[in-house]
């Protein structure tokens, strides 16, 4: 068995969240959060802010840890355990352009429901639903100090 640690990100630009198409070969296809792999001498939010301005262009703000999600899949002759570590993330403006040497085809910000539907990962929605709960927290918190 192999363990693997990845972080990333749940970013959200004025109510809406970036998501990422990928498209490896047609044998793989959907919408997905921006994450990747810990490299050697990197902090878990290092690598989810490194990740996200990879694979999207963004330059993101974390706001606050969100947990992690653990799932385990198959590659020839082996089971790999993963663990994600997720990120609330701000950004300051709509850009966003995918990493196509990632097979990435598109990139966007999508309202919560169109983002939560579009997820191909059912543990990629629970952090949304997290993220964005959170968030919304947050905007009325700062309303009332208005």
């Amino acid at each position: 068995m192999e363990n693997a640690v990845s972080c990333g990100g749940v970013v959200i630009f004025r109510g809406k969240i970036l998501l990422l198409y990928k498209n490896y070969h047609n044998r793989y296809e959907g919408w997905v959060l921006p994450k990747g792999t810990v490299e050697n001498g990197e902090t878990h939010e290092q690598t989810a802010l490194r990740e996200v301005h990879e694979e999207t262009g963004v330059k993101a703000t974390i706001i606050e840890y969100l947990g992690k999600s653990e799932y385990t899949f198959n590659i020839p002759h082996d089971i790999v355990e993963k663990e994600v570590h997720w990120y609330l993330m701000t950004s300051d403006s709509y850009f966003s352009r995918p990493q196509r040497e990632e097979f990435f085809t598109h990139s966007g910000y999508y309202r919560y429901i169109e983002a939560y539907h579009l997820l191909k990962f059912p543990n990629e929605r629970n952090m949304l639903e997290k993220a964005y709960k959170l968030y919304l927290k947050m905007e009325r918190s700062k309303n009332k100090k208005r």
